[in-house]
């Protein structure tokens, strides 16, 4: 019994430390969701804002994925712990089988001796180190891959609304071109904002007005948990600093544009008293990621995906 006692602490003391935070509480979690319309399983491209290009949905309602996803209702924000790789995935399992058999054998978790006090804070020690390692590990897969384009070009070096630049690097899949005017990045950069304003201010008419039913859908989703955890998320003084066109197409009587954005703001979480959980009220964090556009020839763009970079 004190064994079995030990070795449910054990795993709640690594699932603790395990469990992701309540950073990236902003609108999206972090993570990529929604729809490209045909190009929904195809990455976006690189640009100059994003030179390693975007990830693959994490989540989508368009269906007919050309790989295993795990579809619209699995867990937001990033990868999961050991993400996508087969390494990392062996690291923590063999880490932990070897745990476990230790435990079950009475050599502790990687072979030490004694459940005593002494012990207990020594294993504690040892899960804290395993974890950090595959957080090293997993930091190191994340860029491992160089930039596939040149470095960030100015601010507003094109005269673009809001610091859009030209473009990226890759070429765009196959598809009728669409062109993009300058007033179309001003309205880019206008949503970028009012989202994250509608977020903020948990209003869900106002992200109907600017966002799919999917997107809606999702966003809800997560303020709903964040009812249910009972805190509030408040993304507020949100500043594009730089923007480029990932790519812009025309299909079946819609019009999409994915564009690349990098923007400043103040993302502080706090609990129902008022306290700050997460973040700062005083202090800018940026992020960069990338946002699809879709509208109906002569219609408004409205959001209908966003994805996080590679």
């Amino acid at each position: 019994m004190r064994r079995a006692s030990f070795f449910l602490a054990a795993i709640a003391a690594l699932a603790l430390l395990l469990t992701p935070g309540l950073a990236d509480a902003r609108a999206g979690g972090g993570g990529s969701f929604g729809s490209r319309g045909s190009r929904t399983w195809s990455a976006p491209p690189a640009t100059n804002t994003a030179p390693s290009g975007g990830q693959t949905f994490q989540r989508s309602m368009t269906p007919n994925a050309p790989s295993p996803s795990p579809g619209f209702g699995a867990p937001m924000g990033g990868q999961g712990f050991g993400g996508r790789s087969p390494f990392v995935s062996g690291l923590l399992g063999g880490l932990i089988g070897a745990g476990i058999g230790g435990l079950l054998f009475g050599h502790g978790f990687l072979g030490g001796g004694g459940l005593g006090f002494g012990g207990f804070l020594g294993f504690l020690l040892q899960i804290f180190l395993i974890v950090m390692v595959i957080r090293f590990v997993l930091g190191w897969l994340r860029n491992r891959n160089p930039a596939t384009a040149g470095g960030p070009g100015l601010f507003g070096r094109t005269g673009f609304p809001g610091g859009f630049g030209g473009g990226g690097g890759a070429a765009p899949p196959a598809g009728p071109p669409l062109a993009i005017a300058p007033a179309d990045y001003q309205a880019f950069e206008q949503l970028l904002i009012a989202v994250q304003a509608a977020w903020t201010a948990r209003d869900l008419a106002a992200l109907q007005r600017i966002a799919t039913p999917e997107m809606v859908s999702v966003l809800a989703e997560q303020l709903a948990e964040q009812t249910s955890q009972g805190v509030h998320n408040s993304v507020t003084e949100v500043r594009l600093l730089q923007g480029d066109l990932a790519e812009a197409w025309a299909e079946n009587g819609r019009e999409y544009a994915t564009v690349a954005m990098r923007f400043s703001m103040i993302d502080v979480t706090q609990d129902a008293a008022g306290r700050v959980v997460d973040g700062s009220p005083q202090e800018h964090v940026t992020t960069t990621e990338l946002w699809t556009f879709l509208r109906v020839p002569g219609g408004h763009w409205v959001l209908s995906a966003i994805q996080q970079t590679r």
